[in-house]
């Protein structure tokens, strides 16, 4: 049955409780009382009207010009309280239409309204598109860092892996998409094929990484700030054990938790599910520390920056870097520190929006904001750019003599 099935496509996206699934298992379960009851009947050739199942009630033998009345099933009551009934004639042709039609008689919608159906086909476009441009302009920004030896430092190292979790993120999403909602026809409630539940694992983990790639970011700003040290191939190391590794081994904790304690559907479904906080718990705690440690830059810049206090050799460093720092705040998910602390089925409409919607072009202002305003990429793209033209003009220009990097990071 088609009744509130759209629905599936918000509540997969948000990985919480599908409402529909208890009345999809009990409609099942009554499909199969009803097939073997009419197993067990068997065929009576004198009566016209068999028993058959229209996918809701199940409707027995009846004879020529019987009319039966069967109450409206108690599944609708997980919706809305109803006393309701609906009938069929036994007519020499068969059965008759149904009257009055189920949402008439018990009060039930039949589909989604339109207006909710536009909202979700409104954010599935927006994220998107989201997630499209942020793809294509990430991948040019990691190019643009790999390619120039002269930005290849600690700190775009950092940035690299980070816009690679957000490449990763938009291609889970994809991904999923694809084969959750591949079809309208898909019954999300009992899939659970491998596919499935690789697309989830697969979604699961690039959300993760992406999170400890932010805390990372955080963990080297204040590294930078506090002290002046050196960041050695091994501190890089730990670092991406951090970001890449440590997910990881929550994942397959999950993976093992869902396999031998809770192997249902497509490992989407965690309502009340302590397993589901093996997965949710590390994010969690990522976005609180993540929030201190920008608290804690606030404060030291502050510091800092008092114009007493700072001395002539830093003090453009320290304003350098505290502009990079309030432009990368509002991108480093601060505002997941309101939804995480509450349930999952929390203000859907407004998650969604904030989730899906926001969270789609989180990667695309990243990679702007580090990549193509960054003052040493536009002057490396720009040296490259005048280099080419005398190689291939003949053309000089004094600017095009060398360049050498002026950060001290």
């Amino acid at each position: 049955p088609s009744v509130l099935v759209g629905k599936h496509f918000l509540l997969k996206a948000l990985s919480s409780l599908h409402p529909e699934c208890e009345f999809i298992f009990q409609l099942e379960k009554e499909k199969r009382n009803c097939l073997q009851y009419i197993k067990e009947q068997g065929n009576r050739s004198s009566e016209v009207c068999q028993p058959f199942w229209d996918a809701v009630v199940c409707w027995p033998h009846a004879v020529v010009g019987e009319t039966v009345h069967r109450p409206c099933p108690a599944v609708f009551s997980l919706f809305r309280n109803n006393t309701g009934s609906v009938s069929r004639n036994c007519t020499s042709r068969g059965w008759s239409r149904l009257f009055p039609p189920y949402d008439i008689a018990c009060s039930v919608d039949d589909d989604i309204p339109e207006t909710e159906q536009s909202y979700f086909a409104t954010v599935k476009l927006i994220y998107t598109i989201g997630y499209s441009s942020s793809l294509a302009v990430l991948a040019v920004a990691v190019l643009i860092l790999l390619l120039f030896r002269r930005l290849r430092c600690a700190r775009n190292f950092i940035h690299i892996q980070l816009f690679i979790t957000f490449i990763l993120k938009a291609v889970a999403v994809f991904i999923k998409d694809a084969i959750l909602f591949s079809s309208d026809d898909t019954n999300h409630c009992t899939l659970s094929t491998f596919a499935c539940k690789a697309s989830v694992v697969f979604c699961h983990y690039c959300v993760m990484a992406n999170f400890f790639w932010l805390l990372v970011e955080a963990l080297y700003l204040n590294s930078l700030l506090l002290s002046s040290f050196y960041h050695s191939r091994r501190c890089l190391w730990g670092f991406s054990l951090l970001g890449w590794g440590v997910p990881v081994l929550f994942i397959i904790l999950w993976i093992v938790s869902r396999v031998y304690f809770e192997d249902t559907e497509c490992w989407d479904i965690n309502e009340d599910s302590p397993y589901w906080w093996i997965i949710k718990g590390p994010i969690v705690v990522s976005i609180a520390v993540n929030f201190m440690l920008f608290m804690n830059i606030i404060r030291i810049l502050i510091q800092k920056l008092n114009p007493r206090l700072i001395q002539f050799n830093n003090s453009s460093q320290y304003r350098r870097l505290t502009k990079s720092t309030l432009l990368l705040i509002p991108l480093f998910g601060t505002h997941y520190m309101f939804f995480n602390f509450l349930p999952d089925y929390f203000n859907v409409n407004l998650r969604l929006c904030i989730e899906l919607c926001m969270g789609s072009f989180q990667g695309l202002l990243v990679a702007v904001l580090y990549c193509f305003l960054n003052e040493e990429v536009q002057k490396e793209v720009h040296m490259h750019w005048l280099r080419w033209q005398e190689r291939s003009y003949g053309v000089v220009s004094p600017a095009a003599k060398g360049s050498q990097m002026d950060t001290p990071f």
